[in-house]
């Protein structure tokens, strides 16, 4: 079957007019060319496609089915046509970045917004992944930038630690705890607790450190993220031990912050892979992102 795209075309355009006059005048040809590329196209496939009643072109059966493939390959072709304007009109270019789900709710929408004041023509796609397939997209080199809770370098990439802290305890606005400074394993004896889910690395590190402590604590509710942990606490069900990124994320809601008398690392990374080229919004970004880390960091020193 020596058919061009041009044969396709042309029976992608009867269809879709109902009739050679007016897909001529869609192609911008005439009508004669229409039916004679029409008759070549069927003659190469062996199939019967229309059938002729006077003037008009009724698809049968087979032009139905070979229509639906055909429609297909030009949803791809249209994909590929915006893929292109979409580029033409970034002034400066695309970002795509991963990371962990915690960083696309508490830490990139206010970076998102103070790179998107300073580079307005760069357009931004986060993709939120968990571990282990966040770290295998970027060794892939599938992206241009990279979040994680790790100090751990992916194969293919680097690295760049932008804070170091401890987890924080989290408290409703008004619970008796508030008037402490930093809590003690011992602080929530008889408390009612939030955990997070029980594979949760950072609720592992937590529980170990009450079960070395002796200390059993009431569990009320177990979710599966940091924010619906804030958000069940704020709402004064108990209290809980998060990450400090998305705690800060609920302070101006009312929640409180407490240090922890015991540290557990809480880090932020920006992952670059080292195979793909780095243009220059993506520099700028990872600069703001830096920024606002470094913003962060001295507002937990201040609580």
């Amino acid at each position: 079957m020596n058919f061009s795209f041009r044969h396709v075309e042309v029976f992608w355009a009867v269809m879709t007019t109902g009739s050679a006059t007016a897909a001529a005048a869609l192609l911008h040809t005439s009508q004669p060319t229409i039916s004679r590329e029409l008759s070549r196209f069927e003659t190469l496939t062996q199939l019967t496609l229309f059938k002729r009643a006077g003037a008009k072109l009724i698809p049968t059966e087979h032009g139905l089915m070979l229509f639906d493939e055909v429609q297909r390959s030009y949803v791809g072709l249209a994909r590929v046509k915006n893929a292109a304007e979409a580029i033409r009109h970034f002034r400066h270019g695309q970002i795509s970045l991963t990371c962990q789900p915690a960083f696309s709710n508490a830490l990139l929408p206010k970076v998102c917004q103070d790179f998107c004041i300073k580079f307005p023509g760069v357009s931004i796609n986060v993709t939120p992944q968990e571990s282990p397939a966040l770290e295998e997209s970027l060794t892939a080199q599938r992206y241009h930038l990279g979040l994680t809770e790790t100090l751990e370098t992916p194969p293919g990439t680097h690295s760049e630690t932008l804070l170091n802290l401890d987890v924080v305890c989290v408290l409703p606005s008004h619970h008796v705890l508030n008037a402490k400074a930093v809590l003690t394993p011992e602080d929530f004896i008889g408390q009612n607790f939030v955990y997070l889910a029980a594979d949760d690395p950072y609720r592992i590190k937590t529980d170990a450190i009450f079960q070395q402590a002796g200390i059993e604590r009431r569990l009320v509710v177990e979710t599966h993220n940091a924010s619906a942990v804030c958000a069940t606490v704020n709402l004064g069900v108990g209290v809980a031990i998060v990450n400090p990124l998305t705690a800060l994320d609920y302070v101006g809601r009312g929640l409180q912050i407490r240090r922890f008398s015991h540290s557990i690392s809480y880090c932020v990374s920006v992952v670059r892979p080292l195979h793909r080229p780095e243009s220059s919004s993506v520099i700028h970004f990872v600069d703001v992102l830096r920024s606002h880390c470094q913003r962060i960091s001295a507002q937990l020193q201040n609580l």
